[in-house]
């Protein structure tokens, strides 16, 4: 069975539809939880992949809190190992800062909770094409690390999705998004539906509804390519098959 090291940053956090997903392909998830002592591995060679997922901290907090610090000093041995590397949210923003970008709130302290439409750039096209509107909960955003090529941009937070060499991924957005997983999130962040760019409790659910189903069928084609590393000639060639 293949392994896929998923880093996780809160005790309730949750691997929704990614882990759905990989679970049903036959892949064996190790979860680690660095702010609570759960080391890091030394090495890659146990595991196919690397996911880092999301949570309420910055990378900014580097400082203040150990495991951060932590993570960004261990990503590097990631891709210096040449496995595939997907970070959501916070896991993008620590690729970012790690790669040299700036990672920092909205200039007009922004938010984006709830569904929100992506655009693909050219480079892009080949993985976005079929997916219209993304789940956030963020306040900040990373610029584009030099050398990474742009594959996504949004209104309020620019930069959505990038690749950084041949594999690794930085979304801004959350893939994993399940109903449930949504009403937790919702049930624990209700304070911040009033901040400036979060959409309605309503407006969330309704907008669920329209476009969970199609991020689910995006996820299902994105993840094993993105786990065997397709080039993306390859990948457009796939999704006009399976349009």
């Amino acid at each position: 069975m293949k392994n896929i090291l998923v880093i996780i940053h809160q005790p309730t956090s949750e691997t929704g539809r990614v882990g759905q997903i990989l679970t049903s392909y036959g892949y064996k998830l190790d979860i680690r939880l660095p702010s609570h002592g759960e080391p890091l591995p030394h090495h890659l060679d146990k595991h196919d992949a690397v996911i880092v997922f999301g949570g309420p901290m910055s990378v900014n907090d580097q400082n203040t809190l150990p495991h951060i610090r932590t993570e960004l000093n261990w990503i590097p041995l990631a891709l210096e190992s040449k496995k595939p590397y997907l970070g959501i949210c916070l896991g993008a923003q620590l690729l970012a800062k790690v790669l040299g970008a700036k990672v920092s709130v909205h200039p007009q302290y922004m938010r984006e909770i709830g569904y929100f439409p992506i655009t693909p750039t050219v480079e892009g096209k080949p993985y976005f094409n079929s997916l219209e509107y993304v789940y956030q909960w963020h306040n900040e955003g990373f610029e584009l690390p030099a050398g990474a090529v742009l594959l996504a941009t949004g209104k309020t937070f620019p930069n959505q999705a990038f690749r950084y060499g041949k594999n690794a991924y930085g979304l801004q957005f959350h893939p994993e998004m399940t109903g449930e997983l949504m009403q937790r999130w919702l049930e624990r962040g209700m304070e911040q539906l009033t901040l400036p760019g979060s959409q309605s409790l309503k407006e969330q659910l309704h907008k669920h509804r329209l476009y969970g189903t199609q991020g689910e069928k995006w996820l299902k084609t994105f993840l094993p390519r993105w786990i065997n590393s397709i080039e993306p000639e390859q990948y457009l060639q796939l999704e006009r098959r399976s349009a």
